[in-house]
């Protein structure tokens, strides 16, 4: 169940990002990319935070809101996302 758990924070994490970014790369328009944002942390914000952004996550680490052991997985996560959005983006 723990792992469970931990696991939703990251998968959680990666598609909020990968759906972040590729708003921002398809539409590059700030109403639709703070409306995807606004949508996401909805929707995720209650399992992992819906940082979606490794600065994001470091600032919540520096304020003491994430641990140093999450800090790594969530940063690796949300830059993984990342990439699947732009690989995702160069080939549709």
């Amino acid at each position: 169940m723990l792992l469970y758990y931990i696991m939703n924070k990251f998968i959680a994490e990666f598609i909020g990002t990968i759906a972040l970014v590729y708003i921002i790369l398809t539409t590059g328009q700030p109403i639709a990319i703070g409306l995807t944002l606004a949508l996401i942390i909805l929707v995720i914000g209650n399992i992992s935070g819906g940082h979606v952004n490794p600065a994001v996550s470091f600032a919540m680490y520096l304020g003491g809101k994430l641990s140093k052991e999450d800090l790594m997985p969530y940063v690796i996560a949300q830059l993984s996302g990342a990439v699947v959005a732009l690989e995702l983006h160069k080939r549709l």
